[in-house]
């Protein structure tokens, strides 16, 4: 479980991987819209897309002859229940966890693209 927690915190930690967990709350997508709203190349994109679908936050696959990137809606459960081992964190609302981000960001960041 260290592994995957592991997997899943370093996904998190980078700003790019985080705006395209937001932008797969609306619905799938194919990887190459995905890409559409960044100023970088598809192959750095595909890496990001790597990293969260090994994290287990995302999971790809191939329709026809276009790949789509698809949210894991409880892939964060394992790292809720880490953190509240702490007993100081109350259990973590997955709704509001995903406000926090669409706040987050939508604050100017550059990262993700206006809704």
């Amino acid at each position: 479980m260290s592994r995957q927690l592991d997997q899943v915190f370093a996904a998190l930690a980078d700003p790019t991987r985080r705006a395209i967990l937001s932008m797969l709350l609306e619905d799938d997508m194919a990887v190459t819209d995905v890409a559409e709203p960044f100023e970088m190349s598809l192959a750095a994109i595909s890496k990001h897309l790597t990293i969260l679908a090994a994290a287990g936050l995302i999971t790809q696959e191939k329709r026809g002859r276009v790949k789509w990137c698809k949210l894991e809606p409880d892939a964060l459960k394992s790292a809720s229940v880490w953190m509240q081992g702490f007993g100081q964190f109350e259990p973590v609302n997955l709704d509001a966890f995903e406000a926090f981000l669409e706040r987050e960001l939508g604050n100017g960041t550059g990262d993700m693209p206006e809704s």
